[in-house]
């Protein structure tokens, strides 16, 4: 028996068809939903992060969706933080907390227990190094946390300026950086029933073709365009995001058009790949193939068999 707050996690690569179940799976289980992708915590970044719409939604609850600007750094430690709050108060209402998305480190904080570094603070080193980045630049920054601890840096990227001088901090303030780097630890907070929903590969890959070529028809250029226009630009880590660091080289002239169709493509297909290879470490999680578990109540039957 534990006293671990039960969540389902319903995951699997892109366009395996996580929306449509998720939604029967919230009405049927008296739940909420969590997203865990980390480009649809972006507002007016819809195209291209195929983000749910309303209707889409079908009057079921959503969380961790149109959370910050294009232009705001949002890092694992923020999702951690907001998800668990949210995952508390949908728990104290008596609903059960749907954590739906591909973002494996976003998963990751949930299903481990993750040193986020919290112990050591001081809010005068955090000051001097945002004014490092902003002086001399992530890059700089960066080098300097790979100077000081080379294992806290194999393991933030470069991008996440804030991860990266959060590590800066507990080092200076005297933490311990072997737990912060160590982010991985066997006592996770909730008690996580995981769901890896699966295609072959080929039917997968001509779902991505299919989705890729259904942003265009629906306006990816003109949401890209729009965002270029409002300042937001490819040095930005929303941007560098698939599906939108291929149309902003477009409008570079870096390439054509039909190029830049065919690079999204392929990128998001290997974006897939690893995303499976990703969920394979998850051990005691339900792997359910939907070509071969096809109608909808079969597979939520096979979900609710899974959670008892």
């Amino acid at each position: 028996m534990t006293d671990k707050i039960p969540i389902l996690i319903l995951t699997g690569p892109t366009a395996v068809g996580k929306t449509a179940l998720s939604i029967e799976l919230a009405k049927i289980l008296g739940g909420e939903i969590i997203s865990a992708d980390s480009m649809q915590i972006y507002r007016k970044m819809d195209i291209g992060s195929a983000k749910i719409s309303q209707e889409e939604m079908d009057s079921v609850v959503h969380h961790m969706i149109d959370v910050v600007d294009p232009d705001e750094d949002f890092s694992v430690a923020d999702f951690h933080d907001m998800a668990s709050q949210i995952i508390s108060d949908i728990h104290k209402r008596g609903k059960l907390a749907i954590v739906t998305g591909g973002t494996g480190l976003y998963l990751n904080s949930l299903v481990y227990d993750m040193d986020f570094g919290g112990t050591n603070s001081d809010p005068s080193i955090r000051k001097d190094l945002e004014e490092i980045l902003n002086d001399k630049g992530k890059d700089y920054l960066y080098r300097l946390l790979q100077d000081l601890s080379p294992e806290a840096a194999k393991r933030i990227h470069p991008n996440n300026t804030k991860r990266v001088i959060r590590a800066i901090e507990v080092y200076k303030t005297g933490g311990d950086m072997g737990d912060f780097s160590n982010d991985l630890k066997y006592n996770p907070k909730f008690d996580a029933k995981i769901i890896v929903l699966n295609r072959d590969r080929s039917i997968l890959y001509d779902r991505i073709n299919q989705r890729v070529d259904m942003m265009f028809d629906m306006g990816l250029l003109d949401e890209v365009k729009g965002l270029h226009q409002m300042g937001y630009t490819s040095q930005m880590q929303s941007m560098k995001g698939i599906g939108y660091k291929e149309v902003l080289e477009y409008f570079d002239g870096k390439m054509t058009l039909e190029e830049s169709i065919d690079i999204l493509k392929q990128g998001t297909r290997r974006y897939a790949k690893r995303q499976i290879t990703w969920f394979k470490r998850y051990e005691n999680a339900l792997w359910l193939d939907l070509d071969k578990v096809t109608e909808l109540d079969d597979q939520i039957e096979a979900i609710k068999d899974f959670i008892k």
